[in-house]
């Protein structure tokens, strides 16, 4: 249980619902109830799918690579915090010409859902923890984002525009610590001179 812990708090912050809530609103505006559940759905089965192949296709061709845990937690980290300090950054993200039909595959499922960030975050997690508390973590994660978009209109409410920005950046903000945190862990590990093939 405390694997899943240690894969969930990393996989939340890299997710960000809460950030990615006004942009679903935006998105959604105008259309009746019942297209925003099956956009919601959409973008939760997306999202898991494409997690789950990368999890498996990822960890494969990095084995074939000879790409060591130390390896990809340097990488992974410095881009975690890249993408952090973006979106911490950032005024605001813009998309245009977005299809309906498929608003809830992409750009929900891919890439606000489960983007580069959660990518990178997984399969750091699952070389250092282990498949199943990862992969638990992330389905986990993905359903809060989807019953986060189910409830976006009172979590609206409640938050304010501003409150959901603030909240959103307070995220991006821990997600470049445990990017800095990625790439001690590395560090420490390249520097024993015992780095591992990620499992």
């Amino acid at each position: 249980m405390n694997k899943f812990w240690l894969c969930f708090f990393p996989i939340f912050m890299a997710v960000n619902a809460i950030g990615v809530l006004p942009m679903f609103m935006n998105f959604t505006e105008g259309l009746d109830r019942q297209k925003i559940r099956k956009i919601i759905v959409q973008s939760v089965i997306t999202a898991t799918v494409v997690a789950l192949v990368f999890l498996a296709v990822g960890k494969i061709i990095l084995n074939l690579l000879g790409i060591t845990v130390a390896d990809f937690m340097i990488a992974g980290g410095a881009l975690l915090f890249i993408i952090s300090l973006d979106d911490l950054l950032a005024v605001e993200k813009k998309w245009s010409q977005i299809d309906p039909e498929s608003l809830g595959a992409v750009p929900l499922g891919v890439p606000l859902i489960v983007g580069p960030a959660v990518l990178t975050t997984i399969l750091i997690l699952i070389g250092e923890y282990g498949p199943v508390a990862t992969v638990a973590a992330l389905i986990v994660n993905i359903f809060i984002a989807g019953m986060t978009f189910w409830m976006s209109a009172p979590i609206i409410r409640f938050l304010g525009k501003s409150g959901a920005k603030t909240v959103s950046k307070l995220g991006d903000l821990l997600l470049a610590a445990i990017a800095v945190m990625m790439v001690r862990k590395g560090l420490t590990i390249l520097l024993s001179g015992t780095p591992s093939i990620l499992q």
